[in-house]
């Protein structure tokens, strides 16, 4: 194992969530250093392609970077997950955000200029010192005392207009920015309006610089409930459509629908769809934290893949560069010749072709080089990096996966994310198989004159039906008869292969349950359980 593990048992014993991080970030600091670090200096892989990383791209906290054009909700949304406003926030409906706000936590509020938050070793964006004042002073951090902050940080960004004028007007370019963010967030949220799908060409632009971070990208359609369910359904087609001639991946990408803001729900058909979907992108925010390591991990990997593929295209390149006469020449034949280069080194080297950089942005960086000053190929760079793929970091993850069973869950809390995990407003909440899960009354009683109706036209025999009389009626729910035989093994209470009138409408709950659409419980819980049933069933457990 490595040799920054330390002692594996003292370490293990004490190993909780925090520990865990520690342990992982240290060991990819280490393993970056000495294995990938030198492959990229020596071929110039900062230059092309992403700055070095830094002790606090491994140190911090998991990043959420939402991205959108100017009005979807995007601050709104950050004001809704915190509960409470941040220094720096303006909403509105015209374009009121035109900077990139870092929300982070801090134990007072306050905001930092961008000049002086790169130059802020704790900060993980000492690299963007790189785009210039025209960016810096566009860029800023918002600190702010919140429990949600304490576990995850979130990258507000301007909100994108159409039209070549404000592409010009920026001052520095802005998908590069979203490029180097989108390499170093957990997660990419791309916001949109059921009222503004449209994607202008610089919106375009900006997620075709998130290639490559497919697995990052989530999609939320803001503002739903300003539209009925016919029109949500064609404004849901719609942004599928649009998003497919942009996102170039046969997977359809995850798209959360609802109302992201603490305001009434001026349409409240939807209210179920919109609560279920709240609570699907909840969950994926909250598992951030927990999946930090792994993320940084998967991160490592794809930089160590395209750094190799750099150093084979870079040495090539410098291979057939004449020694004396021709070299301008010999540069532009090369350049204009890259994507047969690609070919080749594919073949020679069994690479896949998603590994290699973008042929139009390579060929422009290309224009300005030395290819003299270029490195020959080293064997020993490459098969370090490969004993790193190959063996480190397997052991890396194989630690990650011992000792995330081993700790207890690192969620999200506080803000939006507490208002839905408990109590009567918590999702699912006193639906389905929770429903009466608070009453005194046995909740089937309601329904069961009806079903003691159905009960007594199958010939009970001693006041209990039997397996094949059930049946007749249950498969008349038309359910597959797997989730039947689940039926009946929480109806069948006492286990003696017969139902009397309270299992029995205890059968027909469940199936109610089942066809309205919710789950099934795994077991039966007590509230469910039938009451001249309860003493001997809860003995038993």
């Amino acid at each position: 194992m490595f040799s920054w593990l330390g002692k594996q048992g003292a370490g293990r014993e004490r190993a909780g969530g925090t520990d865990l991080v520690q342990t992982v970030t240290g060991g990819l600091r280490d393993l970056y250093v000495r294995k990938l670090l030198p492959l990229e200096e020596h071929y110039r892989f900062h230059e092309f392609h992403s700055p070095a990383l830094e002790e606090a791209d491994f140190e911090n906290k998991p990043m959420v970077l939402l991205v959108g054009q100017y009005s979807t909700g995007k601050t709104t949304f950050i004001r809704y997950l915190l509960e409470q406003d941040f220094p720096g926030m303006r909403i509105g409906p015209e374009p009121t955000t035109d900077s990139f706000i870092a929300v982070m936590y801090g134990d007072t509020e306050g905001n930092v200029p961008g000049n002086a938050l790169v130059v802020d070793p704790k900060k993980p964006f000492r690299k963007l010192s790189r785009f210039g004042n025209a960016f810096l002073n566009r860029f800023m951090c918002s600190q702010l005392p919140n429990e949600v902050l304490k576990s995850i940080s979130i990258i507000d960004s301007p909100g994108i207009l159409s039209g070549e004028k404000q592409r010009i007007s920026r001052g520095y370019d802005f998908c590069q920015v979203l490029q180097w963010f989108a390499e170093r967030v957990d997660r990419i949220i791309l916001l949109f309006d059921a009222h503004k799908l449209d994607i202008s060409d610089e919106f375009s632009e900006a997620i075709k610089s998130f290639r490559g971070q497919d697995d990052k990208i989530r999609v939320v359609l803001n503002k739903a409930d300003q539209v009925d369910t016919q029109q949500l359904m064609r404004v849901y087609g719609a942004l599928m459509w649009s998003l497919g001639k942009v996102i170039d991946t046969p997977e359809v990408l995850r798209v959360y629908i609802g109302s992201f803001w603490a305001h009434p729900l001026r349409n409240t058909e939807n209210r179920r769809l919109f609560e279920a979907e709240a609570q699907d992108l909840f969950k994926d925010i909250q598992s951030l934290p927990q999946k930090a390591a792994v993320r940084k991990l998967n991160d490592l990997i794809k930089r160590a893949r395209l750094a190799k593929v750099h150093a084979y295209i870079i040495s090539y390149l410098k291979k057939e560069m004449p020694s004396v006469f021709g070299k301008e020449n010999k540069k532009k034949e090369l350049i204009n010749r890259l994507p047969e280069i690609y070919i080749q080194l594919q073949r020679e080297y069994h690479i896949s072709a998603g590994d290699f950089p973008e042929v139009k942005k390579m060929q422009e960086l290309l224009e300005n080089c030395d290819f003299t000053k270029f490195h020959s190929l080293k064997p020993k760079l490459i098969e370090t990096v490969d004993n790193m793929l190959a063996n480190k970091i397997a052991s890396l993850m194989n630690l990650i996966r011992q000792e995330e069973s081993n700790m207890p869950t690192e969620m999200v809390h506080g803000g939006a994310f507490d208002g839905t995990m408990a109590g009567p407003f918590g999702h699912g909440y006193g639906e389905g198989a929770k429903e009466g899960a608070d009453e005194d009354e046995w909740v089937v009683a309601k329904d069961k004159p009806a079903y003691d109706e159905i009960f007594y036209t199958l010939s009970p025999i001693n006041g209990k039906i039997s397996g094949i009389s059930a049946k007749k009626e249950m498969v008349t729910s038309k359910l597959p008869n797997s989730v039947l035989g689940k039926i009946w093994k929480l109806a069948d209470c006492d286990g003696d292969g017969m139902l009397d009138d309270e299992e029995f409408a205890l059968a027909k709950h469940l199936i109610k349950i089942k066809l309205d659409g919710y789950e099934l419980p795994g077991t039966l819980p007590s509230h469910l359980v039938p009451p001249s049933h309860r003493k001997p069933f809860q003995t038993a457990e």
